[in-house]
């Protein structure tokens, strides 16, 4: 009997490479004044996803939608599809650090909005992700739901 090495390849594998690898981005004191400024609204003028799975505890950015980003790719189209219904111009990708899923997730987004000829629309990370957000202090946690302090003081 012979042993057989099993690669697992990552979730991502599954799909296209993003072709724009650089996404636009905003640090979390833009957000949060954007967040705050009383003409703009989650859900309506921007949407905030939050792309954890398995890593989703500690809380949430308030006014985020959890879309796990392995099955964001073919949802594309509908995810689009509700943004452009919502008039929504602003989507705003993070997840724990907003260097692996929240770049990707804004780049496959940015290709499909470049796709359809969209240019009213962004897509955007979160810089630092919601562990920045949460290091940002007081200020940023009053503005996570279901905060977990537990969970974040092990960050």
């Amino acid at each position: 009997m012979t042993s057989m090495n099993i690669i697992e390849l990552p979730w991502h594998a599954a799909f296209p490479s993003p072709r724009k690898q650089e996404p636009g981005a905003m640090t979390r004191g833009e957000v949060l004044k954007m967040m705050k400024d009383s003409g703009s609204e989650a859900g309506k003028d921007y949407l905030l996803v939050d792309l954890r799975r398995t890593d989703h505890q500690g809380g949430t950015i308030r006014g985020s939608i959890n879309l796990p980003a392995q099955s964001l790719f073919p949802a594309l189209p509908t995810v689009y599809n509700m943004v452009k219904a919502a008039g929504i111009r602003k989507v705003i990708w993070y997840c724990s650090s907003s260097r692996g899923r929240g770049t990707r997730a804004a780049c496959w987004f940015d290709d499909y909005l470049e796709e359809k000829g969209d240019k009213n629309t962004q897509s955007i990370i979160l810089l630092e992700g919601v562990k920045g957000w949460v290091k940002g202090g007081a200020e940023y946690i009053d503005w996570v739901d279901d905060y977990d302090h537990a969970h974040w003081g092990s960050q």
